[in-house]
C-alpha cells in the first residue's frame, strides 16, 4: 500500500486547474482532482497586501508521484508561484483508498 497525499493549489483561472486536473487524471499521476470555487484570498505579493478572486484544486494521488505532479502544475499554471500544498491522508474508507491506488500509476 502506498502513502496517499492530496495536493491543494489555487488560481484566478478555472480554465487553467481544469486543464491542469485533466492532464493529472489522464496521465494517472492523480486519482481524482476536484475544483471547487469560487474563494476569496487575502495574500501578501511584493510587500503589498493583495486580495484576488480564485478557484481551489484538491489532488489526490499517492506519495510517489508528488514530484512529478509538483512539475505539471508548475508548468501549467498561470502564477509565476503558485501554491503547491501537499497534505497526507493519514486515513479513509478501505474500497475508496483502493481505488485511488488502483487509478494511479507507480513509480
Amino acid at each position: 500500500m502506498h502513502e496517499f497525499i492530496q495536493v491543494s493549489t489555487t488560481s484566478d483561472q478555472k480554465e487553467t486547474l481544469q486543464e491542469i486536473a485533466q492532464n493529472l487524471v489522464d496521465l494517472k499521476l492523480a486519482a481524482c482532482v476536484q475544483i471547487g470555487g469560487p474563494i476569496e484570498s487575502v495574500y501578501r505579493w511584493q510587500g503589498k497586501v493583495e486580495t484576488a478572486t480564485e478557484w481551489t484544486c484538491s489532488i489526490k494521488s499517492v506519495r510517489t508521484l508528488f514530484p512529478l505532479i509538483q512539475k505539471l502544475v508548475q508548468v501549467k499554471h498561470n502564477y509565476d508561484e503558485p501554491q503547491i500544498i501537499v497534505v497526507p491522508i493519514i486515513d479513509g474508507s478501505k474500497a475508496y483508498l483502493d481505488w485511488l491506488n488502483e487509478n494511479c500509476k507507480h513509480s
